[in-house]
């Protein structure tokens, strides 16, 4: 029944349950973490009848590291969020994002990247790809020509929407047509969306690369990523390199992963609801020069975020009216807040973001000394209105050094 259901939410729980024990008519409500490194064959006849479906490009495991029913479950879950047809799990985001590069360019290929990306895609051009020869571009989607900055031998255009840090709403349509012209893959960090609020395969990327550590997990107690796509050519490649490359997940991190996607629906509207409220707070203390959120009706990219997606989530930024010290002092000032990397858990979070990083966001326009970035956790927003409050008293009346 769940199988045929289009309502996402019914997919979400049902997908990746146990089944029945055909001997007892019982079943756990959870598939149980399936844990092995060997695979073992009844004979010589079904380990090749295995080798030879995965090498038609089947799912099919022969080895522990590609893992067993637990991953396949997790698979199928993200292939229903992203709307895909083939799923690559991976340790981590950035080891998603590092599959998806090594995939989709070889030596000698040039990419188009957004400049919005998350952070660490820098320290993988720098550290690996030019080492191998792959050139990369950092472009503002909103602002550049790219047709003027294609050349013969790029290959890819990767993008974030909305973008790191500042939340940059981009059209992926229109990339997607011009990536389509040029005969470019279109792949997209979707981590903020998760498949639940956005589906950039359905607006015309190819590739989807998700952070399942963030708000899949939701918990802040595991790290995974997902490469998912809807071009079978594409998937023989990302396929072959994940193999290639050894990625492996751990079965108790899909476990975690299955156990946390449940409850993905309302998390994500609580996370949306809270972050609304401390929105609207927020506008009105005289410490706050611009507000970025594309759920609120004044920011540039709100067009883009009602026309492609179905919600939100907790993530936001605030550019201060404050000295470097006094930004310093409001986020040493917060009590629910914690500092830290990452989001997507059910905590609140707040990083004070340093200039260098925001140095290459064209959407950064520098008109204020600071700029934080907050994760709405599921705490009550009432306190964590207050919280913010009485932290931006102290950094107000703090000295400005």
């Amino acid at each position: 029944m769940a199988s045929d259901s289009k309502h996402l939410d019914t997919l979400l729980q049902h997908t990746g349950i146990a089944g029945f024990d055909p001997a007892t008519g019982a079943a756990p409500v959870g598939l149980p973490p399936v844990r092995t490194s060997t695979v073992r064959f009844q004979s010589l006849a079904a380990l090749e009848e295995a080798e030879r479906r995965k090498a038609a490009g089947e799912r099919v495991v022969a080895y522990g590291r590609m893992g067993l029913d637990t991953h396949v479950a997790l698979e199928d879950v993200f292939k229903h969020l992203e709307l895909g047809t083939h799923c690559y799990l991976a340790p981590s985001g950035l080891s998603a994002i590092t599959l998806a590069f090594m995939s989709l360019l070889s030596a000698g290929d040039h990419a188009l990247v957004a400049d919005n990306v998350y952070g660490p895609v820098h320290s993988l051009d720098q550290a690996v790809l030019n080492r191998m020869g792959i050139t990369l571009t950092y472009f503002a989607p909103n602002y550049d020509d790219i047709d003027a900055l294609v050349r013969p031998n790029t290959r890819l255009l990767y993008v974030e929407s909305p973008g790191s840090l500042l939340f940059e709403m981009l059209d992926i349509p229109a990339l997607a047509e011009k990536a389509r012209r040029h005969g470019l893959v279109l792949a997209t960090d979707n981590t903020w969306g998760s498949g639940y609020i956005y589906q950039p395969l359905a607006l015309g990327a190819q590739v989807s690369v998700v952070a399942g550590t963030k708000y899949v997990g939701g918990h802040s107690d595991l790290m995974l990523g997902a490469v998912v796509t809807n071009d079978e050519a594409l998937a023989q490649r990302i396929n072959k390199t994940q193999y290639a490359m050894g990625y492996s997940i751990s079965a108790d991190d899909a476990w975690l992963a299955l156990r946390g996607v449940r409850t993905l629906p309302l998390r994500l509207a609580q996370h949306a609801r809270n972050a609304l409220q401390v929105c609207d707070f927020l506008s009105t203390r005289p410490e706050i020069a611009r507000l970025y959120h594309p759920a609120l009706p004044s920011d540039p990219g709100h067009g883009l975020w009602q026309r492609d997606c179905t919600g939100s989530n907790g993530m936001m930024a605030a550019a201060l009216r404050l000295a470097p010290a006094q930004a310093r002092v409001f986020v040493d000032s917060l009590k629910l807040f914690s500092i830290g990397y990452s989001w997507g858990g059910f905590e609140s979070l707040v990083q004070l973001v340093s200039p260098d990083y925001l140095a290459g966001h064209r959407y950064w326009q520098g008109d204020a000394p600071a700029l934080v970035r907050l994760h709405i956790g599921l705490e009550s927003p009432a306190d964590l209105i207050d919280d913010l409050a009485q932290a931006l008293d102290r950094a107000s009346a703090s000295a400005a050094s």
